[in-house]
Order: structure tokens, then sequence, then C-alpha cells
């Protein structure tokens, strides 16, 4: 090998180390970083008298199973049936923002619980895919202890509040789910995100929606905005389609990430509640039909 081969060597051998060094820092700095890019808290005191809650609405103070006097915010029911509605909000601010997404579903009467998370609205505590979990198992043992049974209680998640109240629908009961501009899972979203860094197994909190749609039993409402840029509408569309009947889509063109309130999601959801009592009412008639036949 000449001298000029050895040189032009040397170089390509140089570039592709440093392009190496370059990668391997950037991936660094994303696994290490990657629970402040997933929650976003405001750890701020979450005030109910500034977020204009409804009349009604009371603070309750929730023990976590390990240890955590996590705070949420309580609105009985006013409905004969008590329906109520938990609610997990997405990954940035704190449960206080969120009152005027459930004005319009308090307004009908719906008991509301907007489920506090560790680390936001003043809560203690670090945020975690686990501990995101503990918060809302707690809060559904809450609900529990005020009366409010399986066939009243309604899952609602927002953005990453959609991986936990699928989760929940799981573990509990539930008379229906409804997810406003899920992601399939993180692992989908960072894929998205970041096409060029191949970091799958490095991922800690992996809230894998899509791996779980599919277990769901729940009455489903999938809400996603065609122009979200935050969460691609394709991964709510990836979620519906995995998702057992009785499902519904709703998937206005116009709408984004934050903007559904004003795009017919409120009328959407009640409508969907407005079935629940259909879809019962079938279910159980198949069911004495099946017994009939079968006799």
């Amino acid at each position: 090998m000449s001298g000029a081969q050895a040189g032009v060597g040397g170089m390509l051998f140089g570039v592709i180390g440093g392009l190496l060094a370059v990668y391997l820092a950037a991936l660094a700095l994303l696994v290490l970083g990657q629970r402040s890019i997933i929650f976003q808290p405001n750890p701020a005191m979450a005030d109910l008298n500034q977020s204009f809650a409804p009349g009604g609405m009371q603070a309750v103070e929730l023990t976590t199973v390990d240890g955590l006097q996590v705070t949420s915010w309580y609105l009985p029911a006013q409905r004969a049936d008590g329906r109520t509605i938990a609610y997990f909000h997405g990954n940035a601010g704190h449960r206080g923002d969120r009152v005027p997404r459930i004005l319009p579903y308090a307004g009908e009467g719906y008991g509301v619980l907007l489920v506090g998370y560790r680390g936001y609205g003043g809560n203690p505590g670090t945020p975690t895919e686990a501990g995101l979990y503990a918060d809302a198992r707690a809060a559904l043992d809450f609900l529990q202890s005020q009366g409010v049974e399986s066939d009243r209680l309604i899952l609602f998640g927002e953005s990453l509040g959609a991986a936990v109240a699928t989760q929940m629908a799981l573990e509990r009961p539930a008379v229906a789910l409804v997810l406003e501009a899920p992601f399939a899972s993180i692992t989908h979203s960072a894929r998205e995100r970041y096409p060029f860094l191949v970091f799958d197994a490095l991922v800690r909190d992996k809230f894998d929606t899509r791996a779980k749609i599919g277990q769901v039993t729940q009455p489903l409402l999938v809400i996603h905005g065609e122009r979200d840029r935050t969460t691609p509408a394709k991964f709510g569309h990836l979620l519906f389609a995995a998702a057992r009947e009785p499902k519904q889509g709703f998937f206005p063109a116009e709408a984004g990430h934050n903007d559904l309130m004003q795009h017919g999601m409120p009328e959407q959801v009640l409508g969907f509640l407005g079935t629940l009592d259909q879809v019962a009412d079938q279910g159980q008639r198949d069911r004495v039909s099946g017994t009939v036949s079968g006799d």
C-alpha cells in the first residue's frame, strides 16, 4: 500500500471513528435524559381556586402503595347512574391545567377525579412508569371507596395518560375506556423522533399500549387529530385497528394535539358515553340468547 493510500485509509478511519463517537454521544445523552423528555411536570402547587374548578370539586389525599401522599381533585357525580370519569392527564403541566377539559362532562353531571401524579402539581416523588401506575391504582381505590363500582367507572386518558388508562383497563373492570391522542409506546415514539438512533432495549419507561390494547374488553373510544405533530395520528389508527369491538374512532381532519376540544371532542365523548347503556343491553341480550340457544 502506498503512502497516499495509507493516508486516505487513515482519514476514512478517522471520519468513521468521529461519526461513531458523535452517534454514541447522542445516544448516551438521549438514554440518560429520557425521563426528562417523557415527563415534563409542573411541580408548582396546583390550586383549585386559581384553576376555576367547578363547584363541589375538592382535593383528596391518596396514599400509594409505596407510601406517597398524592393529591387528586374529586367532583362527585350528580347523575342518577353515578358514572364517574377517572381522568389521567398528559406528560406536561399538572391536574390544574386540565380543568377546562373536564367541564363539559361535569356539566352533564358526570363525576370526575382529576388524578394527581407524583412530581406534578405539588405532589412528592419523581414520575416513572411504575410510579404513575401506582398513583392510578390509589386513585381507583379511592373511587371504589366512594361507591364508584365498575359499572360506574369511566377511564379517560390523555396522551401519556392514555397509556396509564389502558393499563388500568387491564387491571380494573370499568364501563368504558376513552383514549385521547394516544401514542403506541415510548419505543414507537422514539423511533419516530430519532430514526437513526437504535436504543429500544435501553428505554426505561415503555408505556407499551400497543402490546396491551388487544386485551382491553371495555367499550373503547379513540380520539386523535389528523394534524397532530406531537403524537402522530398513525399511532391512534394503529391502536384502533388492534383493539377489540365494541370500539369507536374519531379522527378530526383539522385537529392537532392540544386543540381537540375545539374540534368536537366533548360532543363525541358525550355521545359515546350515551351509547354505553345500549352496548350493555345488547351484551345482556346476546348472553341470554346464547344461553337459550345452547340449552
